[in-house]
Protein backbone atom coordinates (compact mmCIF):
# COMPACT_ATOMS: atom_id res chain seq x y z
CA UNK A 1 0.00 0.00 0.00
CA UNK A 2 1.26 3.65 -0.70
CA UNK A 3 1.60 5.55 2.20
CA UNK A 4 1.04 9.26 1.18
CA UNK A 5 1.95 12.90 2.62
CA UNK A 6 4.78 11.62 5.13
CA UNK A 7 6.78 14.56 4.75
CA UNK A 8 4.23 17.26 4.60
CA UNK A 9 2.26 17.22 8.16
CA UNK A 10 1.52 20.47 9.57
CA UNK A 11 3.88 21.21 12.81
CA UNK A 12 1.87 20.82 15.66
CA UNK A 13 1.09 23.84 17.08
CA UNK A 14 2.59 25.27 19.68
CA UNK A 15 1.82 27.97 21.89
CA UNK A 16 3.22 29.97 24.96
CA UNK A 17 -0.17 29.71 27.51
CA UNK A 18 -0.71 26.70 28.89
CA UNK A 19 -2.92 24.02 27.39
CA UNK A 20 -6.89 24.12 29.11
CA UNK A 21 -6.79 21.21 31.80
CA UNK A 22 -9.47 19.09 32.91
CA UNK A 23 -10.99 18.99 36.52
CA UNK A 24 -9.14 17.06 38.93
CA UNK A 25 -9.34 13.27 37.90
CA UNK A 26 -10.48 13.92 34.41
CA UNK A 27 -8.78 14.23 31.29
CA UNK A 28 -6.36 12.67 28.89
CA UNK A 29 -4.30 9.46 31.02
CA UNK A 30 -1.32 7.71 29.58
CA UNK A 31 -1.35 4.19 29.34
CA UNK A 32 1.74 2.21 30.50
CA UNK A 33 4.96 0.59 28.32
CA UNK A 34 4.32 3.35 25.59
CA UNK A 35 8.01 3.19 23.19
CA UNK A 36 9.97 6.50 23.48
CA UNK A 37 9.03 9.35 21.04
CA UNK A 38 10.51 9.18 17.28
CA UNK A 39 10.39 11.29 15.27
CA UNK A 40 8.58 8.89 12.94
CA UNK A 41 5.84 8.59 15.41
CA UNK A 42 2.33 8.46 13.29
CA UNK A 43 3.91 8.67 10.17
CA UNK A 44 1.70 5.49 8.49
CA UNK A 45 -1.86 8.02 9.70
CA UNK A 46 -3.36 10.04 7.24
CA UNK A 47 -2.06 13.84 7.43
CA UNK A 48 -5.12 15.21 9.65
CA UNK A 49 -5.20 11.65 11.79
CA UNK A 50 -1.14 12.48 12.07
CA UNK A 51 -1.21 15.79 12.86
CA UNK A 52 -4.14 15.61 15.88
CA UNK A 53 -2.28 12.40 17.29
CA UNK A 54 0.73 14.50 16.98
CA UNK A 55 -0.39 17.21 19.44
CA UNK A 56 -2.37 14.95 22.08
CA UNK A 57 0.48 13.12 22.61
CA UNK A 58 2.51 16.11 24.05
CA UNK A 59 0.11 16.87 26.07
CA UNK A 60 0.31 16.59 30.13
CA UNK A 61 -1.45 14.05 31.87
CA UNK A 62 -4.67 15.49 33.30
CA UNK A 63 -5.05 17.71 30.08
CA UNK A 64 -9.01 18.38 28.93
CA UNK A 65 -9.23 15.75 25.97
CA UNK A 66 -12.99 16.94 24.74
CA UNK A 67 -13.56 18.26 21.40
CA UNK A 68 -14.83 21.44 21.44
CA UNK A 69 -11.09 22.03 23.53
CA UNK A 70 -9.08 20.03 20.97
CA UNK A 71 -10.74 22.36 18.15
CA UNK A 72 -10.54 25.36 19.84
CA UNK A 73 -6.38 24.49 20.47
CA UNK A 74 -6.16 23.15 16.48
CA UNK A 75 -6.92 25.97 14.31
CA UNK A 76 -6.77 24.07 11.19
CA UNK A 77 -9.58 21.93 12.10
CA UNK A 78 -13.18 22.39 13.42
CA UNK A 79 -15.32 20.05 15.37
CA UNK A 80 -16.18 17.73 13.30
CA UNK A 81 -13.09 17.10 11.67
CA UNK A 82 -11.17 16.32 15.42
CA UNK A 83 -14.16 14.00 16.53
CA UNK A 84 -13.75 12.21 13.55
CA UNK A 85 -9.93 12.24 13.73
CA UNK A 86 -10.35 11.10 17.01
CA UNK A 87 -12.96 7.78 15.99
CA UNK A 88 -9.75 6.91 13.52
CA UNK A 89 -7.34 7.08 16.04
CA UNK A 90 -9.58 4.88 18.16
CA UNK A 91 -10.09 2.69 15.53
CA UNK A 92 -6.08 2.20 14.99
CA UNK A 93 -5.93 1.68 18.66
CA UNK A 94 -4.32 4.94 20.03
CA UNK A 95 -6.68 5.63 22.45
CA UNK A 96 -10.01 4.72 24.22
CA UNK A 97 -12.57 6.80 26.67
CA UNK A 98 -13.72 5.15 29.94
CA UNK A 99 -15.08 6.30 32.81
CA UNK A 100 -15.00 5.57 36.79
CA UNK A 101 -16.80 5.26 39.59
CA UNK A 102 -14.64 6.93 42.66
CA UNK A 103 -15.39 6.85 46.15
CA UNK A 104 -13.16 9.30 47.96
CA UNK A 105 -12.76 10.71 51.16
CA UNK A 106 -15.87 11.29 53.16
CA UNK A 107 -17.59 8.26 50.92
CA UNK A 108 -18.48 10.67 48.27
CA UNK A 109 -18.86 8.98 44.64
CA UNK A 110 -18.82 10.76 41.33
CA UNK A 111 -18.23 9.30 38.00
CA UNK A 112 -14.57 10.92 36.63
CA UNK A 113 -14.34 10.32 32.31
CA UNK A 114 -10.85 9.86 31.24
CA UNK A 115 -9.24 9.67 27.70
CA UNK A 116 -6.50 6.87 27.72
CA UNK A 117 -3.78 7.46 25.29
CA UNK A 118 -0.99 5.11 23.81
CA UNK A 119 1.49 6.47 21.68
CA UNK A 120 2.16 2.85 20.78
CA UNK A 121 -1.01 1.65 19.14
CA UNK A 122 -2.55 -1.49 20.80
CA UNK A 123 -4.73 -4.25 19.94
CA UNK A 124 -8.64 -4.52 21.39
CA UNK A 125 -7.26 -7.78 23.29
CA UNK A 126 -4.95 -5.01 24.94
CA UNK A 127 -7.23 -2.56 25.80
CA UNK A 128 -9.74 -5.13 27.11
CA UNK A 129 -6.98 -6.28 29.32
CA UNK A 130 -6.16 -2.91 30.10
CA UNK A 131 -9.44 -1.89 31.41
CA UNK A 132 -9.79 -5.02 32.98
CA UNK A 133 -7.24 -4.12 35.07
CA UNK A 134 -8.01 -0.72 35.76
CA UNK A 135 -11.23 -1.94 36.97
CA UNK A 136 -9.76 -4.07 39.49
CA UNK A 137 -7.47 -1.20 41.01
CA UNK A 138 -8.16 0.77 44.20
CA UNK A 139 -8.32 4.10 43.56
CA UNK A 140 -7.81 6.97 45.71
CA UNK A 141 -9.89 10.39 44.63
CA UNK A 142 -7.26 13.18 43.60
CA UNK A 143 -6.52 15.84 45.56
CA UNK A 144 -8.08 19.27 44.02
CA UNK A 145 -4.76 21.65 43.26
CA UNK A 146 -5.09 24.56 43.03
CA UNK A 147 -3.51 26.59 40.02
CA UNK A 148 -1.88 30.23 40.59
CA UNK A 149 -3.80 32.51 38.18
CA UNK A 150 -1.53 33.35 35.36
CA UNK A 151 -2.09 36.82 33.53
CA UNK A 152 -3.89 36.71 30.40
CA UNK A 153 -4.97 33.24 30.47
CA UNK A 154 -9.16 33.31 30.78
CA UNK A 155 -9.45 30.54 33.31
CA UNK A 156 -12.58 27.39 32.52
CA UNK A 157 -16.14 28.16 32.98
CA UNK A 158 -17.29 25.08 34.66
CA UNK A 159 -21.08 24.95 36.18
CA UNK A 160 -21.83 24.58 39.77
CA UNK A 161 -25.34 23.20 39.98
CA UNK A 162 -27.08 25.42 42.65
CA UNK A 163 -29.90 23.79 44.97
CA UNK A 164 -32.53 22.37 43.83
CA UNK A 165 -35.49 24.32 42.98
CA UNK A 166 -37.89 23.82 45.11
CA UNK A 167 -40.70 20.75 44.10
CA UNK A 168 -38.44 19.85 41.57
CA UNK A 169 -36.82 16.33 41.28
CA UNK A 170 -33.48 15.19 40.63
CA UNK A 171 -34.02 13.65 37.10
CA UNK A 172 -36.27 17.14 36.43
CA UNK A 173 -32.80 19.37 37.90
CA UNK A 174 -30.34 17.44 35.97
CA UNK A 175 -32.49 18.09 32.45
CA UNK A 176 -33.01 21.66 33.09
CA UNK A 177 -29.32 21.76 32.99
CA UNK A 178 -28.58 20.50 29.95
CA UNK A 179 -28.83 23.35 28.09
CA UNK A 180 -26.51 24.97 30.54
CA UNK A 181 -23.93 22.24 29.63
CA UNK A 182 -24.88 22.67 25.62
CA UNK A 183 -27.04 25.14 24.63
CA UNK A 184 -28.25 22.58 21.65
CA UNK A 185 -30.11 20.31 24.18
CA UNK A 186 -31.95 23.25 25.73
CA UNK A 187 -35.34 22.31 27.41
CA UNK A 188 -38.17 24.22 28.12
CA UNK A 189 -40.30 24.00 31.65
CA UNK A 190 -42.68 21.92 29.58
CA UNK A 191 -40.33 19.88 28.01
CA UNK A 192 -38.41 18.75 31.30
CA UNK A 193 -41.64 17.77 32.68
CA UNK A 194 -42.56 15.69 30.05
CA UNK A 195 -39.04 13.95 29.82
CA UNK A 196 -38.86 13.86 33.81
CA UNK A 197 -40.45 10.10 33.82
CA UNK A 198 -37.72 8.93 31.72
CA UNK A 199 -34.82 9.99 33.36
CA UNK A 200 -36.20 9.48 36.38
CA UNK A 201 -35.62 5.80 35.31
CA UNK A 202 -32.30 6.18 35.15
CA UNK A 203 -31.69 7.21 38.57
CA UNK A 204 -33.50 3.66 40.04
CA UNK A 205 -30.27 2.28 37.91
CA UNK A 206 -27.99 3.72 40.03
CA UNK A 207 -26.80 6.58 38.22
CA UNK A 208 -25.94 9.77 39.42
CA UNK A 209 -27.42 13.63 37.64
CA UNK A 210 -23.73 14.07 36.20
CA UNK A 211 -23.79 10.78 34.56
CA UNK A 212 -27.09 11.21 33.26
CA UNK A 213 -26.16 14.80 31.33
CA UNK A 214 -22.62 13.41 30.18
CA UNK A 215 -24.77 10.36 28.64
CA UNK A 216 -27.06 13.24 26.65
CA UNK A 217 -24.63 15.59 25.86
CA UNK A 218 -21.94 13.25 24.12
CA UNK A 219 -21.45 12.59 21.02
CA UNK A 220 -24.08 16.13 19.62
CA UNK A 221 -24.78 16.33 16.00
CA UNK A 222 -23.69 20.15 14.89
CA UNK A 223 -27.11 20.79 14.68
CA UNK A 224 -29.85 19.81 16.89
CA UNK A 225 -33.50 20.29 15.12
CA UNK A 226 -35.65 19.15 18.18
CA UNK A 227 -33.92 19.20 21.20
CA UNK A 228 -36.93 17.52 23.42
CA UNK A 229 -36.88 14.92 20.42
CA UNK A 230 -33.49 14.16 20.66
CA UNK A 231 -33.11 13.96 24.67
CA UNK A 232 -36.36 11.69 24.40
CA UNK A 233 -35.06 9.13 21.90
CA UNK A 234 -31.27 8.84 24.02
CA UNK A 235 -32.79 8.58 27.28
CA UNK A 236 -34.62 5.69 25.94
CA UNK A 237 -32.16 4.41 23.87
CA UNK A 238 -29.23 4.90 26.60
CA UNK A 239 -30.56 3.74 29.39
CA UNK A 240 -28.24 1.75 31.60
CA UNK A 241 -28.70 -1.69 32.42
CA UNK A 242 -30.42 -2.76 35.41
CA UNK A 243 -28.43 -3.73 38.27
CA UNK A 244 -29.67 -7.00 40.09
CA UNK A 245 -28.70 -6.43 43.56
CA UNK A 246 -26.92 -3.87 45.70
CA UNK A 247 -22.79 -3.58 45.23
CA UNK A 248 -20.77 -4.93 48.34
CA UNK A 249 -20.12 -1.43 50.78
CA UNK A 250 -16.48 -0.97 50.52
CA UNK A 251 -14.50 -1.11 54.35
CA UNK A 252 -14.66 2.21 55.76
CA UNK A 253 -11.86 4.33 54.31
CA UNK A 254 -11.11 1.94 51.08
CA UNK A 255 -11.59 3.97 47.80
CA UNK A 256 -13.56 1.81 45.14
CA UNK A 257 -13.45 2.38 41.69
CA UNK A 258 -15.96 0.85 38.99
CA UNK A 259 -14.47 1.16 35.23
CA UNK A 260 -16.37 1.07 32.31
CA UNK A 261 -15.31 1.69 28.61
CA UNK A 262 -17.34 3.77 26.50
CA UNK A 263 -17.62 4.86 22.68
CA UNK A 264 -15.39 7.52 21.29
CA UNK A 265 -17.79 8.78 19.10
CA UNK A 266 -21.21 8.57 21.04
CA UNK A 267 -20.32 8.36 24.71
CA UNK A 268 -22.30 5.09 24.82
CA UNK A 269 -20.53 2.99 28.05
CA UNK A 270 -20.52 -0.41 27.83
CA UNK A 271 -17.98 -3.50 28.76
CA UNK A 272 -14.42 -3.45 27.02
CA UNK A 273 -15.46 -6.45 24.58
CA UNK A 274 -19.14 -4.85 23.50
CA UNK A 275 -16.70 -1.28 21.98
CA UNK A 276 -13.93 -3.42 19.33
CA UNK A 277 -12.61 -0.36 18.20
CA UNK A 278 -13.31 1.76 21.10
CA UNK A 279 -17.00 1.93 19.22
CA UNK A 280 -20.37 0.90 19.54
CA UNK A 281 -22.10 -0.77 17.08
CA UNK A 282 -24.16 1.68 15.75
CA UNK A 283 -20.90 4.12 15.21
CA UNK A 284 -19.02 1.34 13.81
CA UNK A 285 -21.99 0.28 11.18
CA UNK A 286 -24.02 3.99 10.69
CA UNK A 287 -26.06 2.31 8.14
CA UNK A 288 -27.56 0.12 10.78
CA UNK A 289 -30.55 2.19 12.27
CA UNK A 290 -31.66 6.29 12.25
CA UNK A 291 -27.85 8.05 12.61
CA UNK A 292 -27.67 10.79 15.60
CA UNK A 293 -24.51 12.71 14.55
CA UNK A 294 -24.11 14.20 10.81
CA UNK A 295 -22.63 12.62 7.93
CA UNK A 296 -18.60 11.99 7.92
CA UNK A 297 -16.79 13.76 6.01
CA UNK A 298 -15.84 11.90 2.80
CA UNK A 299 -12.53 11.30 3.10
CA UNK A 300 -13.63 9.05 6.75
CA UNK A 301 -15.84 6.41 4.53
CA UNK A 302 -12.74 4.35 4.17
CA UNK A 303 -11.34 4.88 7.38
CA UNK A 304 -11.95 1.19 8.35
CA UNK A 305 -10.16 -0.51 5.03
CA UNK A 306 -7.62 1.97 5.68
CA UNK A 307 -6.84 0.77 9.75
CA UNK A 308 -7.02 -2.87 8.13
CA UNK A 309 -3.99 -2.22 6.17
CA UNK A 310 -1.99 -0.36 8.43
CA UNK A 311 -2.61 -2.70 11.06
CA UNK A 312 -1.07 -5.54 8.19
CA UNK A 313 1.83 -3.26 7.72
CA UNK A 314 2.71 -3.09 11.53
CA UNK A 315 2.39 -7.14 11.29
CA UNK A 316 4.70 -7.27 8.20
CA UNK A 317 8.15 -8.44 9.67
Amino acid sequence: MAIQHLSSAPSTPTSSRPYPMASPGYGKRSAPDQQPRRADDFMLLPLRERHIAGFIDQLPDGAAMDVKGLARQLPLYGQQAVGSALKALSVAGYLRRVRCLVTGEGGQVRWVFRTFWSRTARDNEWWSAFVGAEHEQPTVAEPVVVQPETPGVPQQKTYEPGPPAEGHSPAYEALARLGRVDARLALSAADCAVLEPLAAEWFTRGVDADYLVQALVAGLPAGVNSPVGLVRRRLTDKIPPQVSAAPVPPAPGTPVRRVMMECTTCGVPGRAEALPDGLCRACREPGQGVPEVSAELPADRDVRTYVTELRDLLKAP
